[in-house]
């Protein structure tokens, strides 16, 4: 049994996910803050890929960065790469696919955040860069990382979009939802079992780990505004 499949995946995965936690943890934290009427906007730009079907992104994702798209051609003349039917390809699609989960859950997050931990922590002279990174985001963890862990998930599990930029090509860019499919084409069933076995244990993992972030104890905001006063 050749594991490229299951090393692929998480590889493509992991690297989506440390993309998508990044981009969505920011565009939370300052789309958070913006007049409501903006936000309704940007929110519903940037959630597009969570309802779109992964078809259609994957069609915009290779008119985009195809070779003869504007980025993709652009890439390829400057640098002599293609941004299509390659394994990092994946990257950038499971990055988009995966980012309106991240997003919305941190947002959730830093909204449910009292804002009087930040006032009392500006009137103490502290940066906001300090501020963020050291008050908020410990008090909104287990909404980023329930995040997270939803992010990488889906990541895990695109094939749609996938399939259309990146295909499938054994050895180099098969994942695990694209060997299933290659597999019950060939109508090999024994395999695609086993590949699907493999997906579902990695999906109980990850409901596990939602959950438990879900149900673990949660600091309540007066000891965490004691902590922090009594920490400065």
């Amino acid at each position: 049994m050749d594991w490229f499949p299951l090393y692929n995946s998480l590889r493509v995965a992991s690297i989506s996910t440390f993309l998508t936690f990044f981009l969505g943890v920011f565009a939370a934290h300052y789309i958070a803050k913006t007049p409501k009427v903006l936000k309704g906007l940007i929110d519903g730009i940037l959630t597009l890929p969570l309802v779109l079907p992964p078809t259609v992104v994957g069609f915009f994702m290779l008119k985009l960065i195809g070779p003869y798209g504007p980025l993709g051609s652009l890439v390829l003349e400057k640098f002599g790469f293609r941004m299509t039917m390659t394994w990092y390809s994946a990257v950038f699609t499971t990055t988009i696919i995966s980012f309106p989960l991240m997003y919305r859950t941190a947002r959730g997050a830093f909204e449910a955040f009292d804002t009087t931990l930040l006032y009392s922590g500006q009137t103490l002279g502290l940066s906001n860069t300090f501020l963020f990174w050291r008050v908020v985001m410990p008090n909104c963890k287990q909404g980023i990382l329930a995040g997270t862990v939803l992010s990488f998930a889906r990541a895990l599990g695109e094939f749609g979009a996938t399939t259309m930029v990146s295909g499938y090509m054994p050895g180099r860019t098969a994942i695990i939802s694209t060997t299933v499919y290659q597999l019950w084409r060939e109508g090999n069933d024994a395999l695609a079992y086993k590949w699907v076995f493999v997906n579902l244990a990695i999906s109980l993992i990850v409901l596990i780990a939602v959950n438990m972030l879900e149900n673990s104890y949660k600091q309540p905001v007066g000891v965490a505004k004691d902590h922090f006063e009594y920490e400065n």
